[in-house]
């Protein structure tokens, strides 16, 4: 084994043991301030400053975000995007500049300290081994969307090894629907080279987030959108946003 391969691995193994310090110091310390304070929309954002830049810090990566000044942020949006690394949420609550929940998968429930902050924020989760606990999801994600909160999910249901934007699943949308809010599509670029979806091997990188155009609920004669038809509207726009990311890298 070559001295730059033990480097790597050494180094590797110390952003591992980073990520892990670093996350359970910033929810310990986030959990305190809500306990005092009631604060939930507070320690999302810390979410943002406290914790997310900082593990991009330790990754010696670079965040560039496309398109935010063009969204009004008043609103609340139901965010999908695709997926390409455990790094993508760190991303996106960084690229959204409002308190940011997601969809979870329900293993995330049971993580040490990261569940437990997770429920205090608000956080949905969803058990894909169970469809009858489907129905309940989106009753619970169309209530916070109309409270006026955004939330981010990412519809191919599963992590991308090779970058390209797999099908996205309408039942999510069914939630925007419900509650009369746009959907807001995002894509990002470079979450899966600086922590690939296989292992714990981080390279440094810029990741780039594109927001696109907003995208409604409901035609113009107030009757609602069929939700596959959605779906599929979404996933093109956010493949074009891929496309032209590419064209422009090759330029």
């Amino acid at each position: 084994m070559s001295a730059g391969l033990i480097f790597k691995r050494v180094w590797n193994l110390a952003q591992f043991a980073f990520t892990l310090v670093y996350t359970f110091v910033c929810i310990g310390l986030v959990l305190i301030y809500h306990a005092i304070s009631g604060n939930t929309n507070g320690i999302l954002r810390a979410a943002s400053w406290l914790w997310a830049r900082e593990l991009f810090w330790g990754a010696r990566a670079k965040l560039v975000v496309a398109n935010a000044d063009a969204i009004d942020w008043s609103k609340s949006y139901l965010i999908v995007c695709n997926h390409a690394s455990v790094i993508d949420i760190p991303t996106m609550f960084q690229a959204v500049p409002v308190p940011l929940r997601f969809l979870l998968k329900e293993e995330m429930n049971r993580m040490p300290m990261v569940g437990l902050y997770a429920r205090r924020t608000g956080m949905l989760f969803i058990d894909r081994d169970n469809p009858r606990a489907a129905p309940k999801m989106l009753r619970d994600a169309a209530a916070m969307l109309q409270s006026g909160q955004s939330l981010c999910v990412f519809p191919e249901g599963t992590r991308s090894r090779t970058g390209e934007i797999g099908e996205f699943k309408s039942g999510p949308f069914e939630a925007a629907i419900k509650a009369g809010v746009e959907v807001l599509p995002a894509y990002m670029y470079g979450t899966g080279h600086v922590l690939p979806s296989d292992g714990f091997a981080v390279n440094s990188g810029t990741i780039r987030v594109y927001f696109g155009q907003p995208m409604p609920t409901r035609a113009a004669d107030g009757s609602k959108v069929d939700r596959n038809e959605l779906a599929r509207a979404a996933q093109t726009q956010v493949a074009n946003m891929r496309a032209s990311d590419a064209s422009d890298a090759s330029r």
